[in-house]
């Protein structure tokens, strides 16, 4: 918490990620009921002490989906930005130390690929592929490299023409040393807020898969699907709608909030 001392909309980012965090962690423990039991006896009731987010078509409680939920959104969050990390890093490295026709090729495609809308481009891979929870991670990730790879290529542009990596180099120290040891690690802070405000990104891309039945499939809960059951209802089940839409607005808020800090805290200009 000290790291976002004076930071009140960082704090409140950290704060809201850490409860998010909890509940998808402990989602076993914190959860009353089984998020797949089907009781007919309990067909879309209303939020009550029984059911504190009511219940849905089938009789399953909401407040066990949504903590289930959680786990789901989080994890294809975590899981893409770490596919479409390493590959930004990847080909931001090579582009930016090497430069020339390497440099060129990557930062073409870049382009090809920015101009495509991402979304689309996604909905269009999914459809041709099985909807599962790790073809979602996996072309979420295949399509979100690009910004990383152009903060890293920036980066590395910057920081090679420095004195302590020109006398490395004409010291003789190898090419992946001299990216691993020198340029990598002081290009870390691009990278971890990007990361960090990917992740929101991701869990959108998700939950709106989801939604359209692209994404995570029945019976597992995610937030996409609990909304995608509420629409059939949303005159009278306000809740199947209400509480699913709140989740993934405050977690897209706290992610966007944590990252904003992140980068007033790292950045050593604001220092």
């Amino acid at each position: 918490m000290n790291l976002f001392k004076g930071n009140l909309l960082a704090t409140v980012g950290f704060i809201i990620i850490s409860i998010i965090l909890f509940v998808a962690i402990f989602a076993p423990l914190l959860s009353p009921y089984d998020p797949n039991y089907i009781d007919i006896n309990s067909i879309l009731l209303p939020p009550s002490f029984d059911h504190l987010m009511g219940t849905d078509g089938l009789g399953r409680d909401v407040l066990s989906r949504m903590l289930y939920g959680a786990r789901i959104s989080l994890f294809v969050g975590f899981v893409a930005v770490g596919i479409a990390t390493l590959i930004g890093i990847f080909l931001g490295s090579i582009a930016g130390f090497y430069g020339g026709w390497l440099d060129s090729i990557i930062m073409r495609l870049v382009d090809i690929m920015l101009s495509i809308p991402s979304f689309f481009l996604i909905l269009a891979v999914i459809a041709f592929l099985t909807p599962s929870i790790w073809n979602i991670m996996i072309v979420i990730g295949l399509t979100s490299w690009m910004g990383v790879t152009r903060l890293v290529r920036a980066e590395f542009l910057s920081l090679r023409q420095r004195d302590y990596v020109l006398a490395s180099i004409v010291m003789g120290t190898s090419n992946t040393k001299v990216i691993t040891k020198h340029l990598l690690p002081n290009s870390l802070t691009p990278i971890i807020v990007s990361s960090v405000l990917g992740i929101a990104s991701a869990v959108l891309i998700e939950s709106g898969l989801s939604f359209l039945g692209l994404g995570v499939q029945a019976p597992t809960a995610s937030w996409g699907n609990i909304l995608t059951d509420g629409k059939e209802y949303i005159q009278f089940a306000w809740w199947l709608s209400l509480f699913p839409g709140l989740a993934i607005l405050v977690t897209v808020l706290g992610y966007n909030l944590l990252g904003e800090g992140l980068r007033d805290v790292l950045d050593p200009k604001n220092k």
